[in-house]
């Protein structure tokens, strides 16, 4: 995967990322560590939720990301919102915690101007398996199946992505840490600041 994508990289918000780092570290060995629940906002207000595979961060660290399909809802919420929110939770059940992670979500798709997402985004589409790739052959999401239809069974090229193929980048803002061990349990709040700075407080669980 492209230098873009690491789980540790180096970074300016030393105040939360140790923690998740650790976390990732300590339930490396989980079959499920990747995968995170991610809301968003549907056009009506509702929230919106599914569980997505995180892909990892951008250098900054503060900003993770996820493959999606283009023809999706959950890009639909994100592509058409002025300012589309959208909150991750990650829970890492062999150290029983859980990191919420809010902030704003940006849409990648080959349309992308920028030169470092498109560069994350041919990345990640060359990191994915075959069987993964292959879901971005099948007919578009959330429509009505076409009975006795079969879906493709031939991987799409590992080089070049598909057109629909995009990424939600989530940059976050704010960070719940939740640790569910010990008596009383440990919770701490971090959040950034209009000039990019972080603070951080323990709160009560």
């Amino acid at each position: 995967m492209a230098s873009q994508i690491r789980e540790n990289p180096s970074m300016s918000n030393e105040l939360w990322r140790p923690s998740l780092d650790l976390a990732l570290h300590r339930n490396r060995q989980s079959p499920v560590v990747r995968f995170v629940q991610l809301a968003t906002v549907r056009e009506d207000g509702r929230p919106a939720v599914r569980t997505v595979v995180w892909r990892g961060f951008l250098d900054d660290g503060a900003r993770l990301v996820f493959a999606t399909d283009a023809r999706s809802r959950k890009w639909a919420e994100v592509e058409g919102s002025p300012s589309p929110r959208g909150e991750a939770c990650w829970y890492f059940h062999v150290t029983r915690e859980q990191f919420r992670l809010a902030g704003t979500l940006a849409a990648v798709d080959s349309t992308t101007t920028d030169p470092e997402l498109r560069e994350v985004l041919l990345a990640t589409w060359r990191g994915m398996s075959d069987a993964s790739r292959l879901t971005y052959t099948w007919p578009e999401p959330g429509r009505p199946r076409a009975p006795l239809t079969p879906f493709p069974t031939e991987p799409p090229d590992p080089l070049v992505p598909l057109p629909h193929f995009g990424l939600l980048v989530l940059d976050v803002r704010e960070v719940d840490h939740l640790e569910l061990v010990g008596n009383p349990q440990h919770r701490w709040s971090y959040e950034e600041d209009e000039y990019g700075r972080w603070s951080a407080v323990e709160i009560n669980p």
